[in-house]
């Protein structure tokens, strides 16, 4: 029986050309291209659409907007059994979770890309490609969301993050680990998210912006972020959600003007909880109305906090917990 995928692309790395000058040229490849380099077996059928052709630090709201309705309609045949997107890495987890949160459909949704270039020695293009696809195959991956795989690893798309800027092992969901492996050509599966969240985009996609708190820090960028129209903030807190208390009088101004405000944490692991009554303190945000990110980083919170802004009105401690 034949098995038909989707191959969606947009460019980055996995499908760049070197330039005269030794540089690469991100997306210069078609998927046509690719896909007539995988070699594979006879029973999987490639239909090849061709999105976007950029690198992934050009990819924006409306450009997962666009890959988005792609998806859909690739997925209004029921003949594809599932959907593998191509990706720059650098802002791949982000698009992957984007796409994890706004499309609702029981059929696997395969996101990789790649860390050197097809024509690079030792390049991990082909082995990504084809290890997406026959995941992307593998019905014990319905329901599950849309998942990451890169370097023989399925990663859930909610924790995984770009971890090394060029070794082939780039990925990585600390803390939570992968769901299965892909050796030679067989998927084996160990874990599944137990719950999946799905949103319907009724509203436009508002600004949110992260900003990040170091020793010191003060409101200039959350003034700043308020005054260019943000409509969400994500403050990436220290330790167990832990902000600078020079930055606690902008926070309370932007929550007066109806700026919905989260606070992540920058370490790799654990979550932020009001462990401390100081101010600045997780609790003392809390008290103010900032909601807690619990293990949310900040990309994931600011992807998140941004599709909840287009589907509904209130947004509340809740659906971050």
């Amino acid at each position: 029986m034949v098995k038909k995928v989707a191959l969606m692309t947009t460019g980055g790395t996995i499908a760049s050309k070197e330039t005269a000058q030794g540089l690469l040229e991100s997306g210069a490849m078609t998927g046509t291209e690719l896909a007539s380099l995988c070699k594979l077996p006879d029973e999987i059928e490639i239909k090849v659409v061709d999105v976007l052709q950029v690198p992934s630090m050009h990819i924006h709201f409306q450009s997962m907007l666009l890959l988005r309705q792609a998806i859909l309609d690739e997925l209004k045949d029921p003949l594809i059994c599932g959907i593998v997107v191509t990706h720059g890495t650098d802002t791949l987890e982000e698009t992957s979770y984007f796409l994890d949160l706004t499309i609702h459909d029981h059929r696997p949704i395969v996101v990789t890309g790649s860390q050197r270039s097809p024509q690079q020695i030792g390049t991990d293009v082909f082995s990504n490609l084809r290890n997406s696809i026959f995941t992307a195959v593998d019905e014990r991956l319905h329901d599950v969301g849309v998942v990451v795989v890169f370097n023989e690893r399925i990663y859930s798309a909610k924790y995984v993050k770009k971890v090394h800027a060029s070794n082939l092992q780039g990925f990585e969901s600390f803390g939570y680990g992968y769901l299965g492996i892909i050796d030679n050509e067989n998927v084996s599966i160990y874990q599944k998210p137990v719950t999946r969240e799905c949103y319907s985009l009724s509203k436009g996609i508002p600004k949110v912006e992260i900003i990040k708190c170091y020793t010191g820090a003060d409101g200039t960028f959350i003034d700043a972020a308020v005054a260019c129209g943000a409509k969400g903030i994500i403050i990436e807190g220290v330790g167990r959600g832990q902000v600078s208390p020079f930055m606690m009088d902008s926070i309370k101004k932007a929550l007066e003007k109806g700026v919905v405000m989260i606070v992540t944490t920058s370490a790799e692991e654990g979550k932020v909880y009001p462990a401390y009554s100081y101010v600045g303190s997780a609790f003392d945000l809390l008290k103010q109305g900032v909601i807690l990110g619990e293990d949310y980083d900040s990309k994931k919170a600011r992807i998140k906090l941004a599709v909840l802004l287009a589907s509904q009105d209130h947004i509340n401690q809740e659906l971050f917990t």
